[in-house]
C-alpha cells in the first residue's frame, strides 16, 4: 500500500472513530436529559394523585371506594394529556384502571416499599414506549398500589430521528474528510515521489540526475542529503572510470614498451643462435640486445620504485630542502656540464617535514627531464623557498619546451611528449608519474608551466608541514 494512501485511511478512520463517539455521546446525552424530564414530570403528576388522595382520605376517613373511583375519574378525564393509564389496586383486587396500556404494566409490589415510589419501562405490541411509576398509598388501614403510566414515545422517535439524520451528515462528512486527507497526503507526499523517480533514475545510469524538491521539511533535508550523496556516487564513479582508463592505457602502454624491444631482442638472438651473421653484425646484434635489455631493467626499477612508494607507510623527517638541493647540484654538476648544462641553484634556508630519498629521487627525476630537453647548451635553475606548510621548489630549463596541450598528461604513465627522441635518450615514461607520487606522499602539488618562448618550469609545493 502506498504511503499517501495509509495516511489516508489512518487519518479517516481517527476521524471516523472520533466523530462516530462524539455524535453518540451527544444523541446519547439528548436523550437521556430528555428522559429525566419526563421522569420528573411523571414523578411530579404521581405525587398529584397521592396527594390528591391523601386529602380526600383526611377529610373523610371512612371513604368508600366509590368516592375514590369518582375521583380517579374526574382526575384521568382532566388530566388525559399527562399519563395514559393508571389502575389502583389493593391486595385482592382492582379498584380502578384506566387505558389500554394497563394491561402491560409490570407487577413491582414486590420490590416497592412504603414511601417509595419505583420507575421502570415498558412498551406494549405496537412498540409504543411508556414509563411505568409505582407506589403506595395508604387508605385507613389497608395500603393500595397505585401505578400510572406515561407515553414516551415521541422521545424515542425523537432519536430515532437524530441518528437518521447523524448518519446521512456523517456519511457526508466521512466522504469529505476523505477527499480531503487524500488531497493533503497527496501533496505532502508528492516531494517522496519525486525522491523515488530520482532514484530509479540514478539506478537506471543516468548519476547526474537530480531530485528538484525545494521545501524547509524534512523532506527538503532529506532531498539535499541524497543529491549530495548522488553527487558523491557520480564523483567516485566518475574517478573509478577514470583510474580503470588509465589502468588500461597504463597495460596497453606496457604491454607496447616490452613488446617492441622483445621481440627485435628475440630476432637478434635467434640470428646469433644460428651463427649466420658476420662478426661485425654479431657484435651490433649483441649490443643491441644489451642496450634493449639494460632500459627494460631500468623500466622494471622505476615500476618498483612507483609501487613500493604507493605501498610504504613513510614517516617525514624534519629536513633542509636547501641542503638538499644543494648537495644533489654538487654531485650532478660535473656530469651536466661534461654535456653543456649549467646547474644552479637558488635555496631559503630553513626546515620542514620531508623524506629525504623520496625528495632527492624527485629532484633526480625533475633534473634528468630537463635534462633531456636539452639539446644543445642549456641552463637549470633550481629555486626553493620555504612556506607555512612547508617548501616550494620550481626547476626552470631552457630546453624544448612542452605544448600546453599535453601537459596535462605528464605525469601519465608512459607518455612521452616526443616518443623518439625519449625512447633514444633512455626514457621510460615513468619519472614525473613517480614524481606524482612521491608529492602526493607530502601532501603537495606539482604544476607545470611554459618558461617563456623555450623551455618548461616546474612547480612543486611540499606540504608535510613545519
Amino acid at each position: 500500500m502506498r504511503f499517501r494512501y495509509k495516511i489516508t485511511f489512518c487519518m479517516v478512520s481517527l476521524l471516523a472513530l472520533f466523530y462516530g463517539i462524539g455524535g453518540t455521546i451527544l444523541i446519547s446525552g439528548s436523550f437521556h436529559s430528555a428522559l429525566e424530564r419526563e421522569k420528573e414530570a411523571a414523578r411530579q403528576s404521581n405525587q398529584m394523585i397521592i396527594d390528591t388522595l391523601q386529602v380526600v382520605n383526611e377529610i373523610d376517613g371512612q371513604s368508600s371506594d366509590s368516592t375514590i373511583l369518582e375521583i380517579l375519574g374526574q382526575l384521568s378525564l382532566r388530566n388525559n394529556s399527562t399519563w395514559d393509564a393508571l389502575r389502583l389496586k389493593s391486595e385482592t383486587n382492582v379498584i380502578y384502571e384506566n387505558g389500554e396500556a394497563v394491561t402491560y404494566f409490570q407487577d413491582m409490589s414486590q420490590e416497592l416499599e412504603q414511601g417509595q415510589c419505583l420507575i421502570t419501562h415498558f412498551s406494549d405490541e405496537n412498540e409504543k414506549q411508556y414509563l411505568q411509576i409505582s407506589s403506595y398509598i395508604s387508605k385507613g388501614k389497608r395500603q393500595l398500589l397505585l401505578e400510572v403510566a406515561f407515553d414516551i414515545t415521541s422521545i424515542y422517535e425523537s432519536r430515532a430521528i437524530q441518528q437518521r439524520v447523524y448518519y446521512r451528515i456523517y456519511s457526508i462528512m466521512l466522504a469529505l474528510c476523505f477527499m480531503i486527507v487524500y488531497m493533503i497526503a497527496y501533496l505532502l507526499t508528492r516531494p517522496l515521489s519525486s525522491l523515488s523517480k530520482a532514484t530509479r533514475r540514478i539506478a537506471s545510469g543516468n548519476l547526474s540526475y537530480r531530485a528538484m524538491i525545494k521545501t524547509n521539511d524534512e523532506i527538503g533535508i532529506l532531498a539535499e542529503d541524497f543529491n549530495a550523496m548522488a553527487a558523491q556516487v557520480e564523483q567516485s564513479v566518475e574517478t573509478m572510470q577514470k583510474a580503470m582508463e588509465q589502468q588500461e592505457q597504463f597495460m596497453g602502454s606496457f604491454t607496447h614498451e616490452l613488446k617492441t624491444p622483445m621481440t627485435s631482442m628475440i630476432g637478434y638472438a635467434d640470428l646469433i643462435r644460428r651463427q649466420t651473421l658476420s662478426q661485425e653484425e654479431e657484435a651490433e646484434a649483441a649490443n643491441y640486445i644489451y642496450s634493449e635489455g639494460k632500459r627494460l631493467e631500468r623500466l622494471s626499477l622505476k615500476m618498483l620504485d612507483i609501487f613500493s612508494v604507493e605501498q610504504r607507510d613513510i614517516p617525514l623527517l624534519s629536513v633542509s630542502p636547501a641542503a638538499l638541493i644543494h648537495e644533489m647540484v654538487e654531485e650532478l654538476e660535473p656530469v651536466y656540464q661534461g654535456k653543456g648544462i649549467r646547474l644552479a641553484c637558488e635555496c631559503e634556508e630553513g626546515t620542514c617535514q620531508l623524506e629525504p630519498d623520496l625528495v632527492r629521487s624527485l629532484l633526480l627525476n625533475l633534473l634528468d627531464n630537463s635534462r633531456k630537453a636539452i639539446t644543445e647548451k642549456g641552463k637549470i635553475v633550481i629555486h626553493s623557498i620555504m612556506i607555512p606548510e612547508g617548501c616550494q621548489i620550481t626547476v626552470i630549463d631552457n630546453g624544448a619546451g612542452v605544448p600546453s596541450e599535453t601537459m596535462e598528461h605528464l605525469t601519465e604513465a608512459f607518455y612521452r611528449v616526443d616518443k623518439a627522441r625519449s625512447r633514444k635518450m633512455g626514457g621510460a615514461g615513468l619519472g614525473l608519474t613517480l614524481c606524482a607520487k612521491i608529492v602526493e606522499i607530502h601532501n603537495g602539488t606539482m604544476s607545470f608551466q611554459p618558461n617563456g618562448e623555450h623551455g618548461l618550469q616546474v612547480l612543486v609545493e611540499l606540504k608535510g608541514g613545519r
